[in-house]
């Protein structure tokens, strides 16, 4: 038999059905929209499609590089985004002192900087490469596998908790990039190259992969270590690796190029978008998560066949519209229930106790208890716990993860 709660309200048995719509609608009934679309949530949107239109610009010079003056230099273009990367943050790290220096750093963790370095050029290499060797369209499809990877190694080396919530927003999303290539299929743009499928698309999947490695590693340096300091290990490293490999596999390519101009202003625009990028994803990674900012990048596909709309006279279909609005409500919905740590490892997934502001390491564990209790009354929705535990203010002379 049902009882009073303190409050005088009829309480709910979980195991019965009745008592459980009852519950349901209660909630229902209590839902305070502001509480979920808040400011934040305004803010995480703007940055994610921000993003967004950076690789649509990427897109849009690559393409014209590709189809107006026959250029095929991927990793040329790589390089000059890597070489600005160096230029500007890896110089930075020359002039931090401490252990925030370059040299330090390199001692310590040279080699991990090596196999990132690495596994981010390949990552962007053969995607690229894949276009050679099957068609836009699974392209598109395959490129999504980099989500299920990154949710698996984020439960598993961040101690991310994905509630039933984000896996739905994740196939809504998906749902989205199937509409995407629905419409590419209706407007006859399956572009690309047949000659060996089963190998593009296993380069697809490869890239993907990488690209997964890649993101996760950026978000546990950029919420453990500093923003500075990836991007200048990567800069470095991408340069190097990047370099040799151009020297290697296109030094015909590069000779056969037709420098004028409207090349160089291409490769510029091209190298400007990505430097961009890279500077900017390490921040929404930090105030989000690496798997946030790839459903949000989602749309950049589109957003691009957008641009071709007027650029390269593509034909247009009502499906874009929709599958546009079904990758936002997704990515949306997706923001708007927090990721909460592993309470096993409530350490883990956020800043150290040392960087974030903490005198003692048990005031960051309690923080973290009174958190996990909050989230299951309801309260705080939409904000997650690593973004309250960042916005503790650090001290001026120590080590900040703060943007």
């Amino acid at each position: 038999m049902a009882e009073k709660d303190p409050e005088g309200i009829i309480a709910t048995d979980p195991s019965n059905n009745d008592d459980r719509k009852c519950l349901i609608i209660r909630k229902l009934l209590k839902f305070n929209p502001k509480e979920v679309f808040t400011w934040q949530l305004v803010k995480t949107v703007a940055m994610g499609q921000g993003l967004a239109a950076l690789i649509c610009g990427t897109a849009v010079t690559s393409q014209y590089l590709a189809s107006d003056y026959h250029v095929d230099a991927p990793m040329l273009q790589s390089f000059m985004s890597y070489t600005l990367l160096c230029l500007t943050y890896t110089t930075a790290l020359l002039f931090r002192t401490g252990d925030e220096n370059m040299f330090p750093i390199l001692k310590k963790r040279w080699w991990k900087y090596l196999l990132l370095g690495l596994v981010d050029v390949e990552a962007n290499y053969t995607v690229v490469k894949a276009y050679q060797y099957t068609t836009l369209t699974s392209i598109q499809l395959l490129d999504c596998f980099v989500i299920p990877v990154l949710m698996i190694l984020s439960c598993w080396f961040l101690k991310t908790c994905y509630r039933p919530v984000h896996y739905v927003s994740v196939c809504v999303c998906l749902l989205g990039v199937g509409a995407m290539v629905g419409a590419d299929l209706l407007a006859g743009r399956d572009l690309g190259s047949t000659s060996d499928i089963l190998l593009g698309d296993g380069l697809v999947l490869l890239s993907a992969s990488l690209y997964a490695v890649s993101n996760v590693c950026q978000e546990y340096t950029v919420k453990h270590l500093s923003r500075v300091e990836f991007l200048g290990m990567v800069g470095l490293f991408g340069t190097l690796i990047s370099g040799i490999q151009l020297g290697v596999l296109e030094h015909n390519n590069m000779a056969n190029i037709q420098w004028d101009w409207r090349i160089g202003l291409l490769f510029a625009g091209y190298a400007l978008c990505m430097y961009t990028l890279y500077s900017c994803m390490p921040i929404v990674v930090k105030k989000t998560s690496a798997t946030a900012v790839n459903l949000s990048l989602l749309t950049a596909d589109l957003l691009s066949l957008f641009c071709g709309l007027f650029l390269f006279q593509y034909t247009f279909s009502g499906l874009y519209m929709v599958s546009l609005v079904i990758i936002l409500v997704g990515f949306v919905a997706f923001n708007t229930v927090a990721t909460i740590p592993d309470p096993a490892d409530p350490i883990a997934p956020s800043v150290g106790w040392e960087e974030g502001g903490y005198d003692n390491p048990d005031d960051i564990i309690e923080e973290v208890v009174v958190a996990v209790l909050e989230e299951e009354e309801g309260e705080h929705t939409g904000v997650s716990w690593n973004q309250r535990t960042q916005n503790k203010e650090v001290p001026a002379e120590g080590r900040s993860t703060k943007m």
